[in-house]
């Protein structure tokens, strides 16, 4: 295991730039016998590639692949520069922590590292430490957390004296994963020490993981010598970070009741440790809202709490040590309570109980929000942070978010700012208000129609034709009408229904059906505006980056995306909507950034990043200049790919791989082959379904499907046949209601349920693709649709399969549409295939091998399955990577089941286009590459850089790493 040794640390440095900093840190690799001179020069073609700033003043920069030859044997050096290296990305570093690696040997680093980056304050230690052994220690350490709660506890022990309680204790913390085996030895060897009051204290550092403390108490009354033994407090001291344990103890002996604590429960010694005492009542409450205990409920409780006229103190129920006046708002706030968690209140004297029942109710209530009972079966606490007053961004500053959609973006903001609603409460006519409610609700549905079909297809399509099934939901309409009968005015029911569902929805277990609660709101100030008579301001006319809190379809659709330069959003993920509509748009984002992000200014100028997720609000000119000359890199880079986009696809030795695009129109073939697309690997063909008010007839299928083989001439085309289902509904197709829809009834499952259906799609694309058209067909006489008995290359391919019983279904219809389609009318260019999305499927690779004409591994699905997570949701999605050694290996077996048969394999998932798996996916034997069309000439660029040995050994070193962490550490390196 490579650790940081003071001996690796270099003080006091200085360089007038960051190529003199790269510069001494090669000599120090070098001078330490790590490496030969020409290390130098690998690292500084990493820094051309991406800067390896890492955070909190800190770069790691290491060499290339190609470099490795000069590494003579795997290290690290770091070098201090107490007065800072302006790096080429803008960022100030004062540590570089350089690194030569002969494989993965530094991950160990590099993961202890990763502690540092959210610890405050570090960067200026870094830069005045004066010592090797202060830099080690930043580096090095964890934040850690002292344990006192019931676990550590040892109540009643039948002790003969007051050592037996101190191995007593010391053998709990052991259990509770405190301390180790040397740690008990340690106490064994030492005798407690009196405190006072029966109190006895024994503490040891050694063999302690983290800093805790355990209260032993005998089963009996103990005495020994002489004096009392209450109880023996046995502390695992690490550092500072026992600190706060120590005053705990300190504070209940100056109570005087320490002598009381013999025979009390668990519950109750924890409440007398954090400040209760034995006259005070206690009453419990659980939080109920949302967000949890956020600034609104906070300083609701807050003054709920004073208005009592005596002192009331709270805590967390489990596993808060520490109580705090219920009257402060800044340590009420900082509990950090969430939602499900319950609060101890405390409070003594005369209407003490009064008073806890009076802030216990209010709890209840909600403290000013509207609240759902809390099931426990159902719900998960998550901590949910709310920000108080947004404070405005600071000039020149880098701010973390969310990476969402790569790109570089330098330009004024246009900060949309969700419209102000201003209706009234109440109205006398419960009648006109329906009437008013139900002719907006139509109008809004109009209005979703015509934006479904101009957008003819795609992400944004599909999003907007769910919220024309939304706007339907009789549920809601009754929720309104029923506040309608109660005298509320049309605008104020409406949107109260909406805000209830939308709140009912973020606390769903299933994170599919949580995340539509942004999708419910964008539906709801739909109807609102419409109501309202409220329209959105007008964008500039120059080029700009879109600020708002989160951008929906509606937004999207109403925007010139020719002169969006970026997107900045203050809520969402990475799979949220608004990451989704940009990557399908190829706008550079940033999401999450916080509330903090709709403080800036119309107009003023900013730097989005969204490959590293950060955002700089007026940038100092020197940042400009470095950003605009990365701009200018990468424009060269794609400037580069662009002119290349015509070759065929090839690494840099030769091995062929197709690089196809993935469509969700068939309007976008033409644009697709135009950015070098050697192909279709993926036709969402439910755009079609999605377009129409009802099922599309066999005429206008073929249409559609013959204008994408058109725009292909004899390139081939992979059309998914319709992939609809709970998560994605067709008006004119109901499914009913399911728990996990994802898992229910979709894609080839649901399309067997109606076999017409999916007959009429496959004599549809036959057709299309038949090499002379029909007599009558409006392309009779074409030169261009090719000679008769051939016709144009189509692929077919089934999704959801997890067996090869649902693929001879399919194909037993596909089979008889041959036999009774003449050859002059269909193409007998024709593979039938299916997605690998399922783990079965990927399982049973080699039973489907023998029957399928190839298979199109569907990364994005195949990872949410075989990891169990949700790619929608908030706390999850991040570790939803497709890199991960289990889905590498899924791929693996497919390949190989593949391959053994003379079968092709593609990936058309996300991870086709991410620059790092590129290499891996080709050492895995994958066939074709299918990514966005605008992708398409970077990714060919991309496997022109990698030949196909490194790449195998790239794919070698994935499968053997145990997490997708693990495999992009591992490969970064290279």
């Amino acid at each position: 295991m490579l650790t940081l040794r003071q001996d690796d640390i270099l003080l006091d440095r200085r360089a007038d730039d960051w190529r003199m900093a790269l510069d001494q840190a090669a000599e120090a690799l070098h001078e330490a016998g790590l490496v030969e001179r020409g290390y130098r020069d690998g690292l500084l073609d990493r820094e051309a590639q991406s800067s390896t700033f890492l955070g909190n003043a800190i770069a790691i920069p290491h060499g290339t692949p190609d470099s490795r030859r000069h590494v003579r044997r795997t290290g690290v050096r770091v070098l201090q520069f107490p007065a800072g290296v302006e790096w080429h990305d803008g960022n100030r570093v004062h540590v570089l922590v350089t690194i030569a690696a002969e494989s993965d040997e530094h991950l160990d680093i590099l993961r202890q590292l990763t502690h540092v980056l959210d610890r405050e304050g570090v960067a200026e230690r870094l830069a005045a430490a004066d010592s090797r052994g202060e830099i080690a220690g930043l580096l090095s350490k964890a934040v850690v957390e002292a344990r006192l709660d019931a676990d550590t506890l040892c109540l009643g022990f039948p002790a003969r004296d007051r050592q037996e309680l101190a191995l007593a204790g010391a053998a709990r913390l052991r259990q509770a994963g405190c301390v180790g085996s040397d740690f008990v030895a340690s106490v064994a060897e030492r005798a407690p020490q009196g405190l006072g009051q029966g109190l006895w204290l024994v503490s040891s550092e050694r063999g302690v993981e983290v800093p805790a403390l355990s209260l032993a108490t005998a089963d009996t009354r103990l005495e020994e010598a002489g004096e009392p033994v209450t109880g023996v407090f046995c502390l695992a001291a690490q550092g500072d970070a026992h600190r706060g344990l120590l005053e705990r103890i300190l504070a209940l002996l100056e109570t005087g009741s320490a002598g009381e604590l013999h025979g009390l429960d668990a519950e109750t010694l924890l409440a007398r440790l954090a400040g209760e005492s034995a006259a005070a009542r206690t009453r419990q409450a659980r939080v109920l809202n949302a967000h949890g205990l956020h600034a609104r409920p906070a300083k609701q409780l807050v003054q709920v709490a004073r208005a009592q006229g005596l002192a009331i103190r709270v805590r967390l129920a489990d596993g808060g040590f520490d109580a705090v006046s219920a009257s402060s708002l800044t340590r009420v706030i900082n509990l950090g309570a969430r939602r499900g968690q319950r609060l101890v209140f405390s409070a003594e004297g005369e209407g003490a109980e009064a008073a806890l029942e009076a802030v216990c109710n209010a709890v209840a209530e909600g403290l000013g929000e509207q609240v759902l009972p809390f099931d426990e079966s159902r719900e998960q606490t998550a901590a949910v942070v709310d920000e108080p007053a947004p404070e405005p961004l600071p000039a020149d500053r880098p701010h973390p978010a969310v990476a969402a959609s790569p790109g570089l973006a330098i330009a004024p903001v246009f900060v949309l700012r969700t419209p102000h609603f201003d209706y009234p409460q109440r109205a006398e006519d419960p009648a006109a208000e329906a009437r008013r409610l139900e002719q907006a609700i139509r109008e809004g549905s109009e209005q979703l129609e015509a934006l479904v079909r101009e957008a003819r297809g795609g992400e944004v399509a599909q999003i907007l034709s769910m919220h024309e099934e939304m706007l339907g939901d009789p549920e809601l309409l009754e929720a309104a009408r029923e506040q309608l009968q109660e005298g509320s005015s049309a605008e104020a029911a409406w949107w109260d229904a909406i805000e209830t569902a939308a709140r009912a929805q973020e606390m769903l277990a299933d994170r599919l059906l949580a995340e539509r609660a942004a999708d419910l709101r964008d539906v709801g100030r739909r109807v609102l505006g419409i109501l309202c008579r409220v329209e959105l301001p007008e964008p500039p006319a120059h080029p700009y980056i879109l600020v708002t809190d989160d951008v929906g379809p509606s937004d999207v659709a109403r925007l010139d995306t020719s002169r969006v330069r970026g997107l900045l959003t203050a809520r969402g993920g990475a799979t949220s909507h608004s990451a989704i509509l940009a990557r399908a748009l190829g706008i550079p984002a940033v999401v999450g950034g916080g509330s903090r992000v709709l403080t800036l200014e119309d107009g003023s100028e900013l730097i989005l990043d969204g490959e590293r997720g950060r955002v700089i609000p007026s940038p100092s000119a020197e940042r400009r200049e470095a950003a605009e000359r990365r701009l200018a890199e990468r424009r060269r880079r794609e400037a580069e790919a662009w002119e290349a986009r015509f070759q065929e696809a090839r690494t840099r030795d030769g091995h062929r791989v197709e690089v196809a695009a993935n469509l969700g129109n068939t309007a976008h073939a033409a644009d697709a082959v135009e950015r070098g697309a050697e192909g279709v690997g993926l036709l969402r063909t439910e755009f079609l379904f999605m377009a129409h008010a009802q099922e599309p007839d066999l005429e206008t299928q073929i249409a559609e499907y013959r204008e994408a083989l058109d725009a292909l001439d004899g390139r081939p085309l992979v059309a998914r046949t319709l992939d609809v289902g709970g998560d994605k509904p067709l008006p004119y197709w109901p499914v009913p209601k399911e728990d996990n829809p994802f898992l229910g009834l979709r894609g080839i499952r649901l399309a067997l349920t109606r076999p017409k259906v999916l007959e009429t799609q496959f004599r549809a694309m036959l057709m299309a693709a038949a090499g002379v058209p029909a007599a009558g067909d409006p392309a009779a006489g074409d030169p261009a649709a090719g000679p008769a008995g051939k016709g144009k290359p189509l692929r077919i391919m089934l999704p959801m399969v997890k067996d090869v019983g649902e693929f001879r279904a399919a194909k037993a219809i596909l089979d008889r549409l041959i036999e009774e389609i003449p050859e002059a009318e269909r193409t007998t260019d024709v593979q039938l295939g299916v997605m690998i999305e399922v783990p079965s499927c990927a399982l049973l690779a080699p039973t489907l091998a023998a029957e399928v004409d190839f298979f199109s591994v569907g990364t994005n699905d195949l990872t949410q399955y075989t990891l169990a997570i949700d790619r929608g949701h908030p706390e999850l999605s991040a570790q939803a990577d497709g890199l991960h050694p289990a889905v590498l290996k899924l791929i693996e077996m497919t390949v190989s089941a593949a391959h053994a048969h003379g079968k092709w394999v593609g990936v058309c998932g996300e991870l086709a286009s991410d620059a790092v798996a590129v290499p891996v996916l080709v050492g895995l034997g994958v066939d074709e590459l299918s990514v966005s069309a605008r992708q398409v000439p970077l990714v060919k660029a991309r496997l022109a850089e990698v030949d196909l040995e490194e790449a195998r050994r790239q794919a070698g070193l994935a499968l053997a790493q145990a997490t997708s962490e693990a495999v992009r550490d591992a490969l970064e390196v290279r």
